[in-house]
């Protein structure tokens, strides 16, 4: 699978991700995983000396773990698809910047409470989702950095097309739904086989 190829990876998630329910829950739960993660990483060591910013509202900014995995995120994003991508970027930048400021204000002894409930309410959620209305694992299984990766995205875009009937090109969805499609056909074959 290309690094890249858009088709391809919002198919290969899309597989896993196609009850209505299911994908619901993980427009609820996808970000904000990504959003308290950055809160934890917001107590990872500079990448550099002298790599902090004071902004207003006593919000400091830090750049490290936490800075370096929303600017790849952001770059892969931009990658994938330039407009959506665009705003996945900024999405991304804006979850740093707020989870900073949160993680800043709460002080790590507050900050890991909190993003241990919310890590675990939205990965029950996920899993719910998974189980009960999906009937299929979920795809961190099969491949995690790719699904960690493209999660958020993959939620961005299903919003922006529900919403707005956006697509990165003409023909993007139909062409996804039939990969989508072939892609549970073959997974219920194989389920079949291995049941019988």
């Amino acid at each position: 699978m290309g690094m890249f190829d858009l088709e391809k990876h919002f198919a290969f998630y899309g597989s896993y991700h196609n009850n209505p329910v299911n994908i619901f829950i993980h427009m609820l739960f996808v970000w904000p995983i990504f959003f308290t993660a950055l809160v934890l990483f917001y107590f990872t060591p500079p990448i550099f000396s002298d790599s902090k910013v004071h902004l207003c509202c006593h919000t400091v900014l830090v750049f490290n773990f936490g800075f370096l995995l929303a600017v790849v995120y952001g770059i892969y994003y931009i990658g994938m698809d330039r407009k959506a991508g665009c705003l996945g970027a900024l999405l991304c930048f804006l979850c740093w910047v707020s989870s900073s400021h949160l993680a800043h204000r709460l002080g790590f002894s507050c900050a890991w409470k909190l993003v241990l409930a919310a890590q675990v309410i939205c990965w029950a959620g996920q899993f719910i989702g998974h189980g009960v209305f999906e009937k299929r694992a979920p795809a961190l299984l099969d491949n995690l950095a790719q699904a960690f990766l493209m999660a958020p995205f993959f939620v961005l875009l299903e919003a922006l097309q529900s919403f707005f009937g956006y697509e990165p090109y003409p023909g993007f969805h139909d062409s996804v739904q039939a990969k989508i499609d072939a892609e549970i056909k073959e997974w219920k074959e194989k389920q079949k086989k291995k049941n019988s």
